[in-house]
């Protein structure tokens, strides 16, 4: 065989070799990925926002690796039920956690052992950042800006505010304006957010805060009137500006929160860099796109940004979340 030919031969190989799937570039390391089904974990109930993402994204990794990916809910107790379940399962790629910032950063503030320790037992892969939560206001209070709120809440002595959650970022919303304003204002904790927009179309609320696409039945119906979002704007609604932008400087309103994958924190990187690879290859597939777009979210980062995101985000959260006093439970 002539030199020119091996040299072809040569070139074949190392470009069949480049174009083989991960997980067989990687075999020799800790065997292909994945060997098996993938088991999901959703840390939160289906049908919701958490569990929608969690099919849509599942199935595309599934059309991807050539194995089922099965979600199972598994709620309860702000998402910790869940969460410790993956925490303790085998780290090699085949159990995943799909939850939310709640998760991640607020129980390790607001429990005294949720059961796992995130620093420790798990590793945080790719997230889709938070979209901006709209504050809304009854229209009988006349409120249509951030100033027009301070007003009304110093005039009414008392507002009551609903929440979808005791330590949700709207508890942590209220908690920030009534020190920035000298404020009185009272949170109405409900058991999520469908509830509370309830309360708020049965007129027992001065104002409330939550996503943009839950929030539609009272927009809809005139129950409510949008007088600023918390920290994004929102596509929809352009016009509308941040509390920020309205003169709110509390930090807490500069974070997204988001929704995410994490895997038991002893899984080989390689495998975490490939979760995270199918997770934002995953925003261009028609059915993640539509999910995307139902709740006006954007699309999943990588693992770099991921964690830069969380580490840049974290201190805050706990520092917003200590200055609620809530006692661990």
């Amino acid at each position: 065989m002539s030199a020119k030919l091996d040299r072809r031969h040569f070139i074949a190989a190392g470009t069949t070799a480049l174009a083989m799937p991960f997980v067989l570039r990687n075999a020799s390391a800790q065997g292909a990925w994945p060997s098996r089904q993938i088991r999901m974990v959703c840390s939160y109930p289906a049908g919701g926002q958490t569990d929608l993402l969690a099919r849509a994204y599942g199935e595309f990794i599934s059309k991807q690796v050539g194995k089922t990916v099965v979600v199972e809910n598994k709620p309860g107790a702000s998402g910790a039920i869940g969460t410790a379940e993956v925490a303790r399962a085998e780290p090699d790629g085949h159990t995943i956690l799909c939850s939310i910032s709640t998760t991640y950063i607020m129980n390790r503030v607001v429990m005294k052992n949720p059961g796992y320790d995130m620093d420790k037992d798990l590793t945080l892969v790719s997230v889709i950042p938070g979209a901006g939560l709209l504050l809304v206001a009854n229209p009988k209070t006349g409120v249509k800006t951030l100033e027009d709120f301070v007003a009304f809440a110093r005039k009414s002595g008392k507002v009551n505010f609903g929440t979808y959650s005791a330590g949700s970022a709207p508890h942590m919303t209220i908690n920030e304006l009534n020190k920035q304003y000298g404020l009185n204002i009272e949170p109405v904790h409900y058991r999520g957010e469908a509830p509370m927009w309830t309360g708020m179309l049965e007129g027992t609320l001065d104002a409330a805060m939550g996503s943009y696409t839950a929030a539609q039945s009272v927009l809809q119906s005139d129950r409510g009137t949008v007088f600023a979002v918390h920290s994004k704007k929102v596509d929809a609604i352009p016009a509308i500006k941040t509390l920020p932008e309205q003169g709110a400087t509390s930090k807490f309103f500069t974070v997204s929160g988001f929704t995410g994958w994490a895997l038991p924190k002893a899984t080989p990187q390689p495998v975490v860099d490939r979760l995270a690879e199918l997770c934002v290859a995953a925003n261009n597939d028609p059915k993640v796109k539509e999910v995307l777009a139902t709740f006006v979210l954007e699309p999943a980062i990588g693992f770099k940004e991921t964690n830069a995101l969380y580490q840049r985000e974290l201190p805050i959260w706990i520092e917003s979340a200590k200055s609620l006093g809530l006692e661990p439970a």
